[in-house]
């Protein structure tokens, strides 16, 4: 089975690449194939999540187990592509580089039964170049951020902080 995946970098420009790949190959397979069609050397920290419809951040599946409990957490090179990809529509967020946070939204656009080949992995489509610098992230969040406390707290147990540090 082939899976054509689609990857989109979060950036303001377009940068998309297109991979196809054999959905039994393992996210470690996919890791590497994305951080070639981009351009990375593939040896930084990264993970895939697991994600729904509203790009939510699931599951994560590391390239290296640093979890306090060894095997605690399942490694990409343990688990097949079609085991996260296996329908028309499904999503991962895959991050590289965990200091730069290079972020891409990657989505399996087909799937085929075409017998695979020794050509695969194969980036089948690209557009847009990779910026120099890693696009800037706008954290948002959906509560309202709200202080319950009153600075004037202290003064119910007379709090003066002169005493405080004499």
């Amino acid at each position: 089975m082939i899976l054509k995946i689609r990857v989109i970098l979060d950036t303001e420009e377009n940068v998309i690449r297109d991979i196809a790949i054999d959905g039994s190959d393992n996210l470690e397979d996919l890791h590497n194939a994305i951080t070639n069609a981009f351009g990375f050397s593939g040896t930084e920290m990264s993970s895939f999540y697991i994600s729904d419809e509203e790009w939510n951040q699931g599951e994560e599946f590391p390239l290296f187990d640093m979890s306090e409990v060894p095997g605690e957490v399942t490694q990409m090179r343990e688990i097949s592509i079609k085991d996260v990809l296996d329908k028309k529509g499904d999503k991962l967020i895959y991050i590289y580089d965990f200091i730069f946070m290079w972020t891409f939204y990657v989505e399996l656009i087909e799937i085929s039964d075409e017998e695979t080949t020794d050509l695969l992995p194969q980036l089948i489509f690209s557009l847009g170049e990779v910026p120099k610098d890693v696009p800037e992230k706008k954290f948002e969040s959906d509560d309202s951020l709200s202080d319950e406390f009153d600075l004037d707290d202290d003064d119910e147990y007379d709090y003066d902080p002169d005493e405080f540090w004499s």
